[in-house]
């Protein structure tokens, strides 16, 4: 009796976690079986070619970052308002996604007349100091013309403009981190109510993980072919 009833609790215990790995690999061995995120914006639309200088004085362009999924942003310097939580929460969205080799941060200022690199550089230091966690192996801070910052913001679907408002350091830019695959794609995820979320709010802890979530996802499109996929 002690036999049977022992028996019933192995099998039972495999049946609750033994069995839903196995079929999860069968069914998946060989395909990636993935809810895939949505392609913002019409057919065969990408981010426009750009070209930007980081914080060490290196060329960084769209085709720089081609090959790698990455998260972009935009922020100034003397933001004094939104910008060092959203360089915290882009630091968080680094360290948690650190396992992954192929994934960049490209951070663009709008305030390209007084951020250059050696500012940009002593934001960094800032922001470390805080105690905010900063890698710039796969993190840029961009300046450049600013004409095509802000052309640049339009092709992320971003809005950028300065601001005579004391409030806001004299510029006013979008609080949104934007997702962009290896084709230069935006994607996003799907909300709870079944509607394209399109870019993530950079303010937000919650959004923060909604993020990491949708860049696993992203991730596992990648990592396997699809069902019918010839290439």
């Amino acid at each position: 009796m002690k036999l049977s009833n022992k028996l019933v609790k192995i099998t039972l215990l495999f049946l609750l976690l033994g069995l839903p790995a196995i079929m999860y690999f069968y069914l998946t061995k060989g395909y990636n079986n993935f809810i895939k995120l949505e392609v913002i914006g019409e057919a065969d639309y990408s981010i426009d070619d750009f070209s930007f200088i980081n914080q060490n004085n290196d060329i960084i362009t769209k085709d720089s970052l081609k090959g790698s999924i990455y998260v972009a942003n935009f922020f100034f310097t003397s933001c004094p308002s939104i910008c060092p939580t959203m360089t915290r929460n882009m630091s968080y969205l680094q360290d948690k996604l650190s396992v992954y080799p192929n994934i960049r941060f490209i951070s663009h200022t709008v305030d390209p007349y007084n951020d250059t690199p050696e500012k940009l550089n002593s934001y960094v230091n800032s922001m470390q100091q805080k105690n905010i966690s900063i890698d710039l192996s796969n993190w840029d801070f961009v300046t450049g013309d600013k004409d095509e910052i802000y052309e640049i913001a339009k092709s992320y679907l971003c809005s950028v403009l300065e601001s005579d408002d004391e409030n806001t350091g004299g510029f006013i830019h979008s609080e949104y981190f934007v997702l962009i695959d290896k084709q230069g794609r935006i994607r996003s995820g799907i909300d709870k109510n079944g509607n394209v979320v399109g870019a993530y709010d950079g303010t937000s802890e919650v959004q923060m993980k909604d993020l990491i979530s949708d860049i696993n996802v992203l991730m596992a499109e990648y990592k396997k072919p699809l069902k019918n996929d010839k290439d």
